[in-house]
C-alpha cells in the first residue's frame, strides 16, 4: 500500500515533466524565465529514488513520463506560463516607468 501511494505521488509529480529535460535545467540559473524549474527538479529528485530502489520502476516512471498525455500537459503549462512570464515583465516594466515618471528620477 505504502509503495503503491508512492507511485501515485511520483506519478502526480512526473505529469509535468519529461526525464531528459530534468537533469539539464537548474534551479539556480539566473536568466531562467519559467516557473517549471522546481517541480522538474522534485521531479527528478523523486525518479533518481525511484531509480534506485527499483530500476524497473525507474523505467516505468521514464515510459509513463514520456507518453503523449504527459507531454502535451506539459507543453501546455510550459506555454501559458511563458505567456504570464512575458506579461508580468511587461507589468513590471510600465510600472518601473510610472515610478520614474512621478518621481522625477
Amino acid at each position: 500500500m505504502v509503495q503503491y501511494r508512492a507511485l501515485v505521488i511520483a506519478l502526480i509529480l512526473l505529469l509535468s515533466t519529461t526525464v531528459p529535460e530534468v537533469h539539464s535545467k537548474s534551479i539556480l540559473e539566473t536568466e531562467r524565465r519559467d516557473w517549471l524549474v522546481i517541480p522538474d527538479a522534485v521531479a527528478a529528485y523523486i525518479y533518481d529514488i525511484m531509480n534506485r530502489m527499483s530500476p524497473r520502476a525507474g523505467q516505468f516512471l521514464v515510459n509513463v513520463s514520456q507518453t503523449t498525455v504527459f507531454t502535451v500537459t506539459r507543453n501546455f503549462f510550459m506555454k501559458q506560463t511563458a505567456r504570464l512570464t512575458v506579461m508580468m515583465e511587461e507589468l513590471m516594466e510600465k510600472m518601473y516607468q510610472w515610478y520614474t515618471k512621478v518621481l522625477g528620477y
